[in-house]
C-alpha cells in the first residue's frame, strides 16, 4: 500500500507528544539523533556493550535472566538500548527469550515500551517479533501515546499495518485511546494528512466524527482547519458529519470563514443545513491558537542518554 498524504497549505503545529524533550537523546529524523549528553556513549560504543555483554552471557546466565533486572539511571533495559542503538541480533535474542515474559513491558522513565522504541526507530522485524512475544500495544508513554499513535504519526506503513494486525483484540481499544492532548488515532493521522492511513482506520472501526479532547474537533473539522481539500474530500466520502458541533458550537462549514481555499469553503456550503451555516453569536472558542495553545508539544521522539552499568 502506498502512503498518500494530502496535500496541506498552513499546517499548523498540531503535535501530540505533548511535552518538549528533556534533556538526553531524541530521533530528529528516520536517519539523524541529536545527541545532548556530552558524556553520553556513541552509537557504536553503545551497540557493542549491549551486543557484548549480552554475548558473554552463557546459555546458564541467560536462563538465569540477571540481564532482565539490570536498568540504567533512565529506567532502560538492555532491550530499550538494543532497539535504541539498533543492535538487532541481541534485541531478537533477548524478546525470543523472554515470550510471555513482564519483561518485554517494562517502561523506561518516559513510560516507554520496547514496543514504544521499536516504532519510533522505524524496525518493523522488532515490532512484529515483540508482539507475537506478547508486548502490551495498549500501553501509553509519558505523553498518553500508544504505540500505533506514534506509527500514525510517523506515517509508518510497516509499523501501522504490524500493530493494526497484530493485536486484534486490543485494536478496538486502542483505536479509542486519547493521548494526553485528547487526540484519537484518527486525529493524529488526520492531522498528519497521510489518506491512505486514515481510510485504514476506518475500516478497522476508528469512529470517523470522534471528537479530540481539547475542544471537540472532529477529523473533518481539522481538515478544514489545515486546508486540506484532499482530506475534507476523502472524509465527506466516507461519511463525515458535516453538522458535528465542536465544543464551541462550530460545524466544519463555520471553520472556513476567513479561510483562503474557496473549495473546501463551496464544498461544505451545499452540504451545510442553511440554518447551520452562520457563524454562532458567541465568541468562537475554535481559534488556531487557542487549540495550539492547549495542544503544544514538540514533534520529536525522545529518549534518555545512556548509563549502563555505572559508566557513560
Amino acid at each position: 500500500m502506498e502512503l498518500y498524504r494530502g496535500s496541506s497549505t498552513n499546517q499548523m503545529d498540531y503535535n501530540d507528544d505533548g511535552r518538549g524533550p528533556k534533556s538526553g537523546k531524541m530521533l530528529a529524523s528516520n536517519d539523524e539523533r541529536l545527541d545532548s549528553g556530552l558524556d553520553s556513549l556513541k552509537e557504536e560504543e553503545c551497540t557493542d556493550v549491549v551486543v557484548s555483554d549480552f554475548g558473554r552471557m552463557s546459555m546458564a546466565e541467560r536462563q538465569d535472566e540477571p540481564w532482565r533486572k539490570v536498568l540504567t539511571e533512565d529506567g532502560d533495559t538492555y532491550l530499550h538500548l538494543a532497539i535504541i542503538h539498533e543492535a538487532k541480533e541481541a534485541a531478537l535474542k533477548m524478546i525470543h527469550l523472554s515470550c510471555g515474559d513482564p519483561f518485554l513491558n517494562i517502561q523506561n522513565n518516559q513510560r516507554q515500551t520496547a514496543l514504544h522504541l521499536a516504532v519510533i526507530t522505524e524496525q518493523p522485524l522488532l515490532v512484529e517479533q515483540l508482539l507475537k512475544a506478547g508486548c502490551d500495544a495498549s500501553l501509553v508513554d509519558d505523553c498518553g501515546n500508544t504505540a500505533l499513535h506514534i506509527s500514525c504519526r510517523k506515517g509508518s506503513l510497516a509499523c501501522f499495518g504490524l500493530l493494526t494486525q497484530g493485536c486484534p483484540q486490543q485494536l478496538p481499544a486502542i483505536l479509542q485511546t486519547p493521548n494526553y492532548n485528547g487526540q484519537k488515532c484518527i486525529h493524529v493521522v488526520a492531522i498528519q494528512g497521510y489518506l491512505s492511513l486514515l481510510e485504514s482506520l476506518i475500516q478497522f472501526g476508528a469512529h470517523i466524527n470522534a471528537q479530540e479532547q481539547c475542544n471537540g474537533r472532529t477529523a473533518l473539522h481539522l481538515a478544514v482547519d489545515l486546508q486540506n481539500f484532499e482530506l475534507v474530500k476523502l472524509l465527506i466520502t466516507k461519511g463525515a458529519d458535516v453538522h458535528s458541533f465542536t465544543y464551541g458550537g462550530h460545524t466544519p462549514y463555520h471553520l472556513t470563514y476567513g479561510r483562503a481555499n474557496t473549495d473546501i469553503q463551496k464544498v461544505l456550503y451545499e452540504l451545510t443545513a442553511p440554518h447551520l451555516r452562520e457563524l454562532p453569536d458567541s465568541e468562537s472558542e475554535d481559534n488556531d491558537e487557542d487549540y495550539e495553545d492547549q495542544c503544544i508539544s514538540d514533534d520529536e521522539d525522545i529518549y534518555d542518554d545512556i548509563k549502563m552499568m555505572g559508566q557513560v
